[in-house]
């Protein structure tokens, strides 16, 4: 590969990691190519992408970025490297690894989670694996929210509600007794 084709490289990885604020780092090796193709196909279906990079290229291009990514880059990036880009969900690439691991079956921990980057935070080792698939989206958290800020409004006029028909028998029973 040429230093040319290797600059291409970097600056479309580099524009990737921009456009995707969320990515994971795998190591799948050891997989047969069915296994990869298996693995590449549960990632389109799920709306992410799953692309395999040079150790060296995927540092250089992390090295670009505004953020700080040289714990990622020290203790994520050694052996076979393959990245998961997920644009809009956080923890659904969390959920594709995990998911796929079922699938496999026999107690499966490939592909190996190395490292991930949500929103600039980084998190590394296999044991955040199953703290990122619980992370709530950001669209969930805003649901959670504003379900919280509409319960009390809901409280008060099912209350208000209820007690019209009171109010209402109320009355009547007062004006006939006229």
């Amino acid at each position: 590969m040429t230093r040319e084709e290797k600059s291409n490289i970097i600056e479309s990885l580099t524009e990737k990691f921009k456009e995707n604020p969320h990515f994971y780092i795998t190591d799948a090796s050891g997989f047969t190519v069915a296994q990869v193709n298996a693995f590449r196909r549960t990632c389109f279906e799920r709306g992410v992408e799953y692309k395999v990079y040079k150790n060296t290229l995927i540092a250089k291009a992390l090295e670009n970025l505004d953020a700080d990514f040289s714990e990622l880059s020290e203790k994520a990036l050694k052996g076979f490297s393959g990245i998961i880009f997920s644009n809009e969900v956080g923890n659904l690439p969390a959920k594709v690894l995990l998911d796929f691991r079922k699938k496999l079956g026999k107690k499966e921990t490939r592909p190996v989670f190395k490292g991930a980057s949500i929103d600039s935070d980084v998190f590394i080792g296999e044991n955040q694996l199953e703290m990122l698939s619980n992370l709530k989206s950001k669209q969930e958290l805003l649901g959670d929210v504003i379900g919280l800020l509409q319960s009390p409004a809901k409280n008060l006029i099912s209350a208000l509600q209820s007690g019209q028909n009171t109010l209402a028998g109320l009355v009547k029973t007062l004006s006939e007794k006229e």
